[in-house]
C-alpha cells in the first residue's frame, strides 16, 4: 500500500488538554505507550477515545412507537419458558459440585 502524504492545511484543528497525574501512573502510561510504539499523547488520546465511545455506546437510546414498546414490555413481563430455560434451571450449580 502506497503512503499518500496529506497537506498540513487539511489536518483537523487540535486543542491542548492539560492533566495533572501522579508520577507512578504517568510512568505506567509511558511503559504501555512505549510497548505499543506510541507517544504518551498518542496512547492517552487512543485510550480516552475508546473509553468515550464505549461510554456512549452503553447509553444507546432506542426509540420505538407505543405499540412496539407495549409488545416489548409484555415479552419482558412473561415468565421464562422453553427447553433452553428448563435446561439452564436444571443444570448443576457450580458451587454445589
Amino acid at each position: 500500500m502506497k503512503h499518500v502524504s496529506t497537506p498540513i492545511a487539511s489536518k483537523p484543528d487540535t486543542r491542548a488538554v492539560n492533566l495533572r497525574i501522579r508520577e507512578d501512573i504517568r510512568d505506567l502510561i509511558d511503559r504501555a505507550a512505549n510497548a505499543q510504539s506510541k507517544t504518551r499523547s498518542e496512547f492517552m488520546i487512543d485510550a480516552a477515545r475508546r473509553a468515550a465511545e464505549e461510554s456512549l455506546l452503553d447509553q444507546t437510546l432506542v426509540r420505538v412507537d407505543a405499540e412496539t414498546f407495549a409488545q416489548f414490555t409484555d415479552l419482558l413481563d412473561r415468565p421464562p419458558t422453553g427447553s433452553g430455560y428448563e435446561r439452564l434451571m436444571s443444570a448443576p450449580l457450580p458451587w454445589q459440585k
